[in-house]
């Protein structure tokens, strides 16, 4: 019998190097089912594969050296992603804001660590360093609904910048302190030496940019040119007795203004930072962490209560103590306490520098027990900091009562993208886009035939220009503009949303998925991956009769819908089609939103027949099946997750459909949204799973129940 335990830990380096690609490819899928966040889930998968886990891979040199490019790496891109000037614009208030977050939970915390945990001085001190500073955790939160120019958000990141700077000073006077004599001598050359050292990086790093920038071109050395500057001023930090990372920090502040955020260099760096430097920092972490500790005693879980409850408090005092002093609603406490509560890869950052001082006993300053505490802190504010701001997001549109700006001029923009497949559904997806399309200001259709880079390439390629060409006849007969492509793609997402992009293209009707031999799931292989990855309107038809036939369109709108961006565009699309098909259109919300839908049509759109029936709760959506008859058309008007209209019982919407409207015409909408959904960031991973292992845990429990009580 082969005993597997023989061959672990791994020492190889090449087999050292899979197994953390490995990881890293497998952490953000399993981390995606269980919903926890991705920085977590690196660091956990550290602990699982560490020496006190399975004992599967030995912490070698190269979690050494990736480790440290992967913590430096954290900084600068954290510098890169602040909006300086937010600074700039609110300089006072942002000031006295960043004062308070910084003050209350060190001083909190310090106290906390002392009389509570009994650490040291410079351990408390530390740990107080941590919990001032924060991690925009939450600010993709904040952008899908569009508010990152609201006051609260203005002075939330603009805080963080400011707080996170004073802590990296803070520390660094510690580790100076750490290893020098402490003396007023000491304290004023160490004084001089930053101060000079901050000078020389700010007058010189940008006229030397400026310079290499202009003169060279190569996206190479671009990119080589910025790591070198990034390890010149973490070197030079470290050497006139400041920590690394602050080095790396005030470089990646100084080097903001010349790599745009949507610029090819800032999305190079990025990549090579998430995919390889960052991950193998995190694992690197997971795997000093000892998760025997927690059950060894009440002293880990004392800790971790202990620094979360006063690290959070300290930030929830500092937010409120603003929000009434500036005179701003308690909506606006709320988005402050929640944007500024986070702690992520900077906390693991500074706990990393204290492993290596000293504390007054001559122990580690760092103990087991605080890197421990440390991290299942992170967890927890992660999860306060989106759930928070989450709630005061949705509080402030609510507030506000601000409907979309500009949503009438957008609605009307209009360049439909069309990706067909299938020669019997091809002509009805069209006839539809046409029937949406405002003849005077169209900019056309684009119909879009993606194939798989496979073995059946050439063969699908040509069937599908075949099938383009029958769409450029099929629209030439209407007087219809159209483009078309064949696009060979390895993932049929990416394809579709490339040419969205290429195309300047506005909004994308897709055939429903309806093939089971391709895939079971109810959204199929990619549908899923497109609406998450795009925040542009996304329509999904399935037809099982000509439109010129359907008699009425029934339509089901969410509560708050109004609040979406892309609330017009869909109501312009939608009154368009029962113009011109001459039909009655029904639509089933609240009062609210039903009267500005009917006040929309009345003034756009007033040949339109347009009933309107109240419905309160989303949960009477099966209830609306009765009405829909076979000649009807059913649309639903859905949500992305994570925006104001979106409700937990959008969740079950696969099984209703697949339950009560199978078989009829049915229409699902995804409306426009704000943000960016293929923002790139180490704090939160890209991958999005159909469903979470929690809702499939609560649905196999919810359904053994009713087993259950059926038989009895």
């Amino acid at each position: 019998m082969i005993h597997l335990a023989q061959y672990f830990p791994i020492t190889d380096p090449t087999l050292t190097f899979f197994v953390v690609l490995l990881i890293i490819l497998l952490a953000p899928i399993i981390m995606g089912k269980l919903r926890i966040p991705h920085i977590i889930g690196m660091v956990l998968a550290g602990v699982v594969v560490g020496k006190y886990g399975l004992n599967i891979l030995v912490r070698d040199n190269s979690f050494e050296l990736f480790g440290r490019v992967g913590l430096y790496y954290i900084m600068f891109l954290a510098a890169l992603e602040m909006d300086m000037e937010s600074i700039r614009k609110n300089r006072n208030r942002l000031l006295i804001f960043a004062l308070l977050t910084f003050t209350v939970p060190l001083l909190l915390t310090y106290f906390m660590g002392i009389h509570l945990l009994n650490y040291g001085i410079t351990a408390s001190l530390l740990l107080g360093c941590i919990m001032a500073s924060n991690t925009l955790v939450a600010y993709p939160i904040v952008s899908r609904y569009g508010l990152q120019r609201k006051p609260s958000v203005t002075l939330s990141v603009g805080s963080s910048i400011i707080s996170l700077i004073f802590s990296l000073i803070m520390l660094a006077a510690i580790v100076a302190s750490n290893k020098g004599e402490g003396s007023i001598g000491f304290w004023l050359f160490f004084v001089s030496k930053f101060v000079i050292y901050c000078a020389a990086a700010i007058f010189l790093l940008p006229r030397l940019t400026r310079w290499f920038l202009r003169r060279y071109s190569d996206a190479v050395m671009q990119f080589i040119f910025v790591l070198a500057s990034l390890f010149l001023c973490a070197a030079l930090s470290a050497a006139i007795g400041l920590e690394g990372i602050f080095g790396a920090f005030l470089s990646g502040l100084i080097l903001n203004r010349y790599i745009p955020s949507v610029s090819p260099l800032k999305n190079r760096l990025e990549f090579i930072g998430n995919a390889v430097f960052i991950p193998y920092f995190l694992i690197g972490v997971g795997m000093l962490i000892n998760v025997r500790l927690l059950f060894t005693g009440g002293g880990i879980l004392w800790a971790v209560i202990c620094i979360t409850l006063f690290g959070t408090l300290g930030k929830a005092i500092a937010a409120y103590a603003a929000c009434f002093g500036f005179r701003m609603p308690i909506s606006s406490g709320h988005m402050m306490f929640g944007m500024t509560s986070a702690h992520a890869a900077g906390a693991i950052a500074m706990v990393m520098v204290g492993m290596n001082l000293l504390g007054e006993d001559g122990a580690p300053l760092v103990s087991a027990q605080m890197l421990n505490a440390v991290i299942v802190m992170i967890l927890f504010t992660c999860i306060i900091s989106s759930v928070i701001t989450e709630q005061s997001a949705q509080r402030i549109i609510l507030r506000d009562k601000e409907l979309p700006v500009e949503a009438h001029r957008k609605a009307n923009d209009q360049r439909i993208l069309v990706p067909v497949k299938y020669p019997e559904y091809a002509e009805r997806l069209m006839n539809m886009a046409i029937l949406m399309l405002n003849r005077k200001q169209t900019r056309g259709l684009v119909a879009l035939n993606v194939v798989y880079d496979g073995e059946h390439m050439h063969r699908n390629m040509e069937q599908g220009n075949r099938l383009l060409e029958q769409m450029t006849q099929y629209c030439a007969g209407s007087d219809i503009q159209i483009q078309t492509q064949t696009r060979i793609a390895a993932n049929i997402a990416n394809g579709i949303k490339h040419a969205f992009k290429e195309f300047q293209a506005t909004e994308i009707l897709i055939g429903m998925h309806t093939h089971k031999e391709v895939s079971t799931k109810f959204w199929g292989e990619f549908h899923q991956s497109l609406f998450n990855g795009l925040n542009q309107q996304i329509t999904m038809a399935r037809l099982a009769q000509p439109l010129n036939t359907i008699r009425r369109i029934q339509v089901a709108v969410p509560s708050r819908a109004e609040f979406e961006p892309g609330f017009y565009r869909w109501l312009e699309r939608l009154s368009r089609i029962a113009g011109n098909l001459e039909c009655r259109i029904q639509f089933h919300g609240r009062t609210e939103t039903l009267s500005l839908v009917n006040e929309y049509i009345k003034n756009r759109h007033p040949q339109v027949r347009a009933d309107y029936s109240n419905m309160d709760h989303w949960n009477e959506l099966p209830k609306l099946a009765n009405d829909v008859a076979d000649d009807h058309l059913f649309v639903i008007v859905t949500a992305r997750k994570g925006t104001v209209s979106y409700k937990n019982a959008l969740e079950y919407l696969p099984d209703e459909v697949q339950r009560y409207f199978n078989g009829k015409n049915l229409v699902i909408i995804f409306p426009d949204q704000y943000g960016d959904q293929e923002v790139m960031t180490y704090s939160q991973s890209q991958h999005t799973e159909e469903r979470s292992a929690w809702e499939s845990l609560a649905r196999w429990i919810d359904k053994r129940r009713k087993m259950l009580s059926k038989n009895k």
